[in-house]
């Protein structure tokens, strides 16, 4: 038994089915599209062969019945055969580029169209002129015939499908005269000869195809190696070296020696190691990577893509290296032969990358990645040496304000500027860094001093709160900072980090500008205020707000001119929120343009049955503001309620013009243009109002509690402050409101004060929509003193 493994053409062989063979099929992995055409490309290469073939042998019969068919059906048979073939010949050459597009249906029909009609007319003799000869004419036929069959097998080749349809067709046709002259033995062997033809065919069409995918195989092998070798050639970064057995160079290609700086011929037989160590040559202080490069040759080492620092003239260059050992045929160590390239700019590009995958590209600080490695490495010495460590958490105090009014330009000149001053803080025991935005942080590495951690916490907030210069202008913020201890506050970095956040939350909570330091209880805050978000995002759905009123009276007669809404949450989870720590927590999370959608739509509902002198004071906040349909919403509460677009008075704070101020102005003159009033809600405690008073046309200005409550204390600051906006508001004919009057002291100043309108407890708490209804149900004379 022959156990020769099979080969992969055999393979291949054997898996190509009969119908895939003959060019029906297409089944399988192979690019059959590229087969065929490569099939009937060859075809014009055998034309002239195939159409020789048979204009011999057809001359040959013509000779043998010319007698006795007739020179007429003779002549006619000839040209009908010689017409058949040089139609052929056309199509065939129509298919020579086949192998470079896609054979259609029609060109396959027409190819297989010769075989069917050169086989009709070659099925005339047997048919039609054997039965008019003798014997032996009729056997040389048969001959001619089997001849042909066996020549079309050869020139066919590409084409199965038309061999056996001939064949099927001068077989049939060749057992006729046998069988009507009952030959049984003829017809068998006509019968046999077809049968072996048919599968003689199929094996050489498939040995046929087998080679062709082979060379296919080949040649594509042979395209990418070219490829790859074009490709290496024309790569000017790479060159071929080779030293002897003393490591000197030789057959030096003139690439090296154009990355030596030198000329071929000087660089011929020189020590490579000194000339690619440069200055280091004398001195032998080598960099490692070359030391590594000399040990590789003298253990005769293969390496591969080491990269080597090399001084080429003084300039230092990285360049990586592969090299192996040569050995002549006696095995005998003859030297290296290696390739290289320079590599310098990949090298600097890849130290570019690591640098700001660590750095913040603004600052120059650690970034997060960078400040995380330093925290961990902290954490696991204070763990290992029974120490501690610190996270400080540094956040700017109203840095958004300083970004959103003068831009993200002079906010990153800030930001510079604050870097610059806590690096000058930074000792060799702490590291500072830049998390993103306004937020920093500083590790420190051995905080066994609790003192150094408090002291250097107080320097950060003093030097941070000092003024900057930035672009001709004097600007400024504070910090606050929280602090983590560890391991006390956290075994692990993330740990750490996030105990430090919420210190540094509860600093913010307290009005900036302070050191919170972590403590347990803060994890009960931050799980209170994580139930009251997910409270609060359910509160609309349930139905638990409600509006109550606060009336503003009027400075003279004391008659009520309008309320002020405030919401009011009786949450089904934690009862009785106060709006002071659930409104802060919705504009945090943004459920604050939701929830004042609905405060307007009910404010505007309950007030349609007051009088209609009255009005309603709905507070927006600068969420609202920046959406893109407030306006619309607006529209829709006054039209679903009816209520006069003059009975609504719509609130908001300076805070509205440090965010997008354009936005702000827009959709508050789109209110206006309605017919709403705007009043500016807490004067005199906000920022830069005093230009917005003269773009924006209020109707009223609300004088802070905080100043009121200043001059009923006979605050000289405070008073100046009340008589000044009072002025102001008179000259800009705007009305003026003062806000937490309590008693009738502080009533009585503040009508002497020229204030036109006064809220607070004096006149009445905030009540529901029912109570304040109520208030107008005996008409104005119930509506002189309300408390």
């Amino acid at each position: 038994m022959n156990d020769t493994p099979s080969s992969p053409e055999r393979s291949i062989e054997q898996n190509l089915p009969i119908l895939a063979v003959l060019g029906l099929s297409s089944k399988g992995d192979i690019d059959w599209a590229r087969l065929r055409g490569l099939q009937y490309a060859a075809l014009a290469k055998l034309t002239f062969n195939r159409a020789y073939v048979h204009a011999l042998l057809s001359v040959f019969v013509a000779q043998m019945y010319l007698a006795s068919a007739g020179p007429i059906w003779v002549g006619g048979w000839i040209a009908a055969l010689a017409f058949v073939h040089i139609r052929g010949a056309m199509v065939d050459r129509r298919l020579a580029d086949a192998d470079r597009r896609p054979v259609s249906i029609s060109e396959r029909w027409q190819h297989a169209a010769t075989s069917v009609f050169s086989g009709l007319l070659w099925a005339v003799p047997l048919v039609v002129f054997s039965p008019l000869g003798t014997v032996e004419e009729a056997m040389a036929l048969l001959l001619v015939v089997m001849l042909l069959v066996a020549c079309s097998v050869y020139f066919y080749t590409t084409s199965p499908i038309s061999i056996m349809i001939f064949t099927a067709i001068v077989g049939a046709a060749g057992i006729v005269q046998p069988v009507l002259t009952q030959q049984w033995f003829v017809a068998g062997a006509v019968t046999l000869f077809t049968l072996a033809t048919f599968l003689g065919t199929v094996q050489v069409a498939r040995m046929y195809l087998t080679a062709r995918l082979a060379e296919d195989g080949v040649a594509e092998k042979e395209e990418v190696v070219s490829l790859l070798l074009r490709e290496f050639e024309e790569n000017e970064a790479d060159w071929l070296w080779e030293i002897d057995p003393q490591r000197r160079l030789r057959s030096v290609s003139p690439r090296f020696a154009f990355a030596l700086n030198m000329s071929d011929r000087d660089v011929e037989g020189q020590p490579l190691l000194e000339l690619i160590a440069g200055a280091h040559w004398e001195s032998g202080n080598f960099p490692a990577s070359l030391h590594d490069l000399a040990e590789r040759l003298r253990n005769r080492e293969n390496f591969s893509n080491l990269i080597v620092q090399v001084s080429i003239h003084g300039a230092d260059r990285w360049w990586e290296l592969s090299g192996t050992p040569i050995r002549d045929e006696r095995g005998k160590f003859v030297g290296f032969r290696g390739v290289g390239s320079d590599v310098t700019e990949q090298r600097e590009s890849s130290e570019k990358i690591a640098y700001l995958a660590r750095y913040d590209t603004l600052t120059s600080l650690p970034n997060r990645l960078m400040l995380t490695e330093a925290l961990g490495d902290a954490l696991e010495y204070a763990q290992h040496w029974r120490t501690r460590c610190a996270l400080l958490m540094v956040d700017l105090d109203r840095f958004k304000a300083v970004n959103d009014s003068l831009g993200h330009m002079t906010g990153d000149k800030m930001l510079a500027q604050v870097s610059a001053r806590l690096e000058s803080l930074m000792s060799d025991n702490a590291m500072v860094g830049r998390l993103g935005g306004d937020e920093f942080a500083i590790v420190i590495r051995d905080a066994s001093d609790l003192d150094v951690l408090h002291n250097l916490a107080d320097k950060v907030i003093k030097s941070l709160s000092e003024p900057y210069l930035v672009d001709h202008q004097t600007l400024y913020v504070g910090a606050s900072v929280g602090s983590a201890i560890g391991p006390r506050d956290g075994k692990t970095v993330e740990e750490l980090m996030r105990n430090a956040d919420l210190a540094l939350y509860r600093a913010k909570d307290a009005g900036g500008g302070e050191h919170c330091r972590f403590e347990p209880v803060l994890h009960a805050s931050a799980e209170e205020r994580r139930q009251l978000e997910a409270s609060l995002r359910k509160a609309l759905g349930l139905d638990e707000f409600v509006l109550h009123y606060q009336p503003v009276v009027d400075a003279r007669t004391e008659e009520v001119v309008s309320f002020e809404a405030l919401v009011r949450w009786n949450s089904s989870d934690h009862g009785f929120v106060s709006p002071g720590k659930f409104i802060p927590l919705a504009e945090d999370t943004r459920l604050i343009v939701p929830i004042g959608k609905w405060v307007l739509r009910q404010a505007c509902h309950e007030a349609r049955n007051w009088p209609e002198d009255v009005k309603v004071n709905v507070n927006v906040s600068p969420e609202q503001l920046l959406e893109p349909d407030f306006h619309q919403e607006v529209v829709d509460a006054l039209a679903a309620s009816g209520l006069r677009p003059e009975r609504l008075e719509i609130e908001v704070t300076e805070s509205i013009f440090l965010r997008d101020a354009t936005i702000a102005r827009n959709a508050l003159e789109q209110a206006m243009a309605l017919g709403c009033s705007i009043a500016l809600d807490d004067f005199g405690t906000g920022y830069s109002s005093l230009g917005y008073l003269r773009k924006l046309r209020f109707s009223t200005i609300k004088v802070d509690r905080s100043f009121v409550q200043g001059a009923g204390q006979g605050s000289n600051e405070s008073l100046a402050i009340i008589n000044a906006v009072v002025a102001m508001a008179k000259s800009m004919n705007m009305t003026t409101t003062a806000e937490g009057v309590e008693d009738a002291d502080e009533a009585e100043l503040i009508r002497n004060l020229g204030c036109d309108k006064i809220q607070g407890f004096y006149f009445g708490r905030p009540m529901s929509s029912e109570e304040a209804l109520r208030l107008f149900s005996n008409g104005k004379a119930a509506l002189r003193k309300i408390a």
